[in-house]
């Protein structure tokens, strides 16, 4: 029999919609979304982007920015954050870039940003939603978590003309301490312990690789934070290392966030906030450098 790990379900067996509720029930806020929705108001406001209302959950209207001078001839390029609600500086990344560095490209590029893709577990600083389901493995036709249909209904007029799409994400601690624990509970599974990359890395994607693209970027976030080094095995998070801080997850097959589009030039940034070599400052400027510099190089091969 299966050990016991977590504090909720029978080990060995999934979850039942009782222990999904006591889960539930466990998770309280601990942070405002309000904070989000006033930022993302206030650049609105500032006359550069529209703020689209895009669905809701909950109380929570999901909100997207886009650009407001939109030109048809510009490329579109999507920029995510907030998928998984506890990874802070996807989010306030993805604000920040808004909020200083695009206006460097306004006659460049067409953009949408949706900063918050999961605002129940933003407040409760989760990775799942109030079902207790994964956004980030949701993104295809039958996906069952409404953020993720959500704002693929929001990005499906792009979906096949977008150039470049970034996910910004981050791996933390309580990913070992808390949330794989928790998945293997959910699933009936044995939890088998990882280890947590020290430092900033990408995710390519497997079916059309863009070696140079994450080299870029990897190379810009460089100069604010330090790469994660591969391990004993030359892998992180138990997947081989193709490049210095670069993996690669066939993206679509799996649901992820990254593989919303068909754009050509697509990555997942992991950051480590937990590293004492980290601050917040630094997770959410390592975040807008490696937004600023994908842009930098999509646009230079045009």
């Amino acid at each position: 029999m299966t050990a016991r790990f977590y504090p909720l379900g029978q080990p060995g067996q999934p979850w039942n919609d009782d222990d999904k509720a006591q889960w539930r029930d466990r998770q309280v806020p601990r942070r405002s979304y309000a904070d989000v929705v006033a930022r993302v108001r206030a650049l609105g406001a500032a006359g550069r982007f529209d703020v689209v209302e895009y669905g809701r959950i909950g109380a929570h209207p999901l909100l997207s920015l886009r650009t407001r001078r939109w030109h048809a001839q510009r490329p579109v390029v999507v920029v995510t954050g907030g998928v998984h609600g506890y990874e802070t500086s996807g989010v306030h990344g993805a604000l920040a870039f808004c909020e200083g560095p695009a206006a460097a490209y306004d006659d460049r590029v067409n953009l949408i940003v949706a900063p918050c893709v999961s605002p129940w577990a933003y407040e409760r600083i989760q990775r799942w939603n109030a079902l207790a389901l994964d956004p980030n493995r949701s993104f295809r036709d039958g996906g069952a978590a409404a953020e993720s249909l959500a704002l693929m209904a929001l990005v499906a007029p792009w979906r096949d003309v977008a150039l470049m799409h970034i996910d910004l994400h981050e791996t933390t601690d309580s990913d070992e301490s808390e949330f794989r624990p928790a998945l293997a509970a959910r699933d009936g599974k044995a939890y088998e312990p990882g280890t947590i990359p020290d430092g900033f890395y990408l995710v390519d994607d497997a079916d059309k690789p863009q070696p140079a693209f994450q080299a870029a970027i990897i190379a810009a976030v460089e100069r604010v934070t330090h790469i994660a080094p591969a391990d004993a095995r030359g892998a992180l998070i138990g997947v081989p290392v193709v490049d210095k801080g670069v993996i690669r997850y066939d993206v679509k097959r799996l649901g992820l966030c990254a593989g919303l589009t068909n754009a050509r030039f697509t990555t997942t940034t992991e950051v480590y906030p937990d590293s004492p070599r980290a601050t917040p400052a630094i997770c959410d400027a390592a975040q807008v450098a490696a937004v600023t510099a994908g842009l930098d190089f999509v646009l230079a091969q045009r």
